[in-house]
């Protein structure tokens, strides 16, 4: 696990990751430069991989895509991604959150 992978804002969580698009599989496979590292099937083309890469998350975290957002980094590998709870405020589910985005960090 990495110190200070997950940050809190805005009601939410924040943490950065790395994408490596056209791989075999949709997978989380460690860390990388401080941020997770994420295998997508799809192309960096036309959006396809952000697009895949919310549905895996969203799948991973068992939320709606619509709780999962790319602040940042949407042209490169490197992003920042903001995952907000269904309920908001839900201190809950935000540990929940927090202890599933540092445990696929191992």
């Amino acid at each position: 696990m990495m110190p200070g992978l997950v940050a809190e804002k805005d009601g939410g969580l924040v943490f950065p990751i790395k994408v490596l698009p056209r791989s075999s599989v949709n997978a989380v496979v460690g860390l990388q430069d401080g941020a997770l590292k994420i295998k997508l099937k799809a192309p960096p083309v036309g959006g396809a991989a952000n697009k895949m890469c919310i549905q895996f998350l969203a799948k991973t975290l068992k939320l709606p895509n619509s709780s999962i957002k790319i602040l940042s980094g949407e042209t490169g590998r490197t992003k920042q991604i903001m995952v907000r709870p269904r309920e908001e405020g839900s201190k809950k589910e935000l540990a929940r959150l927090r202890k599933i985005i540092e445990e696929l960090a191992v």
